[in-house]
């Protein structure tokens, strides 16, 4: 049950070369490959491939402004449509030289809600994650009609650090119909808006000097401020506000969309949790397992649930990073880095198709000298 092992493959490619792994180390057993995700990347694909449905597009604006082809679909129940801010406003969309979360936005995003709401769908779901932005969600509720002004009731301009000069929130223009749209936001982790473990701590990788970094956090601060004060919802301490710097909460805020850890959501939807409590083994993975990872995130997500149903699992992933929990507490027996198959970091991207199955087959039979497993 992987999710996407970012930047070599998606959560699908991921699921079936372990499962190939399994069966080198257990040529007998049932196997199952579903892929997984948190709300970030490859959300789109698991929800709309698990139950079913279809996948359409969009042309919208990209995080810098610049037009992107967006993806969206629709579940297999044909009501409810799927938006994945990653297809319009994520990283993966940047070059290095791009990246600013000073002035990057989440517009497209919002241009794909209103697509959704233009197509009828009154329930949509938003997967969050793999963003560029760090704009509380500011972007998207423009795109939806929303009016952010500066003390002298100048519109402000995109990104975060505008947002340190704002003064009134105007929400009367907003789009009628999300008045009777169910919206949930599927947040790839659980984290505030504010404070020491807020939206700002994942601006480095979104291209944030450490003077940048500050300067978001405070940013946000009044950002926050502004909008308990004018809106009546404080975002700065709720949990999972912060993700995708801040579209979680913004959106919540703005649109009246209702929060949930995306792994848990992903699970329901897709029927994993049967799975799970069926299974004499779950395999799980990401390219690199960190503190991250048991904040909301798939692995953990996923191991909690193995656990508690008493069934073992095991982890085969890229790395692993800082913050890692004791593992045998969060219910993982076995952990299999594919850098111990390669040379480094670099050769394990390279080659991660290749490596996966060595990877997953080694955890299986490390697995199986200290707990011997049985299946039908």
């Amino acid at each position: 049950m992987p999710l996407a092992f970012k930047g070599c493959l998606t959560a699908s490619e991921a699921a079936q070369a372990m499962a190939a792994g399994v069966r080198q180390a257990l040529p007998d057993a049932d196997v199952v490959a579903l892929p997984m995700a948190d709300g970030g990347d490859d959300t789109l694909e698991v929800l709309v491939g698990s139950t079913g449905g279809k996948l359409m597009a969009a042309d919208v604006r990209g995080p810098t402004g610049r037009p992107v082809h967006a993806r969206w679909g629709v579940l297999g129940d044909g009501e409810t449509a799927i938006v994945e801010m990653a297809q319009a406003s994520g990283l993966r969309l940047l070059s290095p030289e791009e990246m600013d979360p000073r002035t990057t936005s989440t517009y497209g995003t919002g241009q794909l809600i209103l697509t959704a709401l233009d197509q009828g769908y009154r329930r949509i779901i938003v997967g969050v994650g793999g963003s560029a932005t760090v704009d509380g969600g500011t972007g998207a509720a423009a795109a939806l009609g929303a009016r952010f002004l500066d003390r002298g009731g100048r519109t402000l301009p995109p990104g975060g650090a505008a947002l340190a000069g704002l003064h009134s929130i105007d929400l009367t223009g907003m789009d009628n119909r999300l008045r009777e749209t169910t919206m949930t936001v599927a947040c790839d982790v659980d984290m505030p808006l504010c404070g020491e473990h807020g939206a700002w701590t994942f601006a480095a990788q979104k291209g944030a000097t450490p003077e940048v970094e500050g300067e978001l956090a405070a940013a946000l601060e009044w950002f926050g401020q502004v909008v308990a004060e004018r809106c009546g919802v404080d975002l700065r301490s709720m949990p999972l506000a912060g993700p995708a710097g801040g579209l979680s909460g913004g959106l919540h805020a703005f649109v009246g969309a209702g929060l949930l850890p995306g792994a848990e959501l992903v699970m329901e939807l897709t029927g994993a949790g049967g799975r799970i409590r069926e299974a004499d083994l779950v395999i799980v993975g990401e390219g690199t397992l960190d503190g991250g990872s048991f904040r909301g995130k798939g692995p953990g997500s996923i191991a909690a649930q193995a656990r508690s149903a008493g069934v073992p699992v095991v982890a085969v992933v890229g790395q692993v990073g800082d913050g890692v929990p004791d593992l045998a507490g969060a219910g993982i027996r076995v952990v299999e880095p594919l850098v111990d198959h390669a040379n480094g970091a670099e050769e394990a991207l390279a080659r991660a198709s290749e490596i996966i199955p060595l990877a997953a087959a080694a955890a299986v039979r490390r697995f199986l000298e200290s707990s011997p497993l049985r299946y039908n």
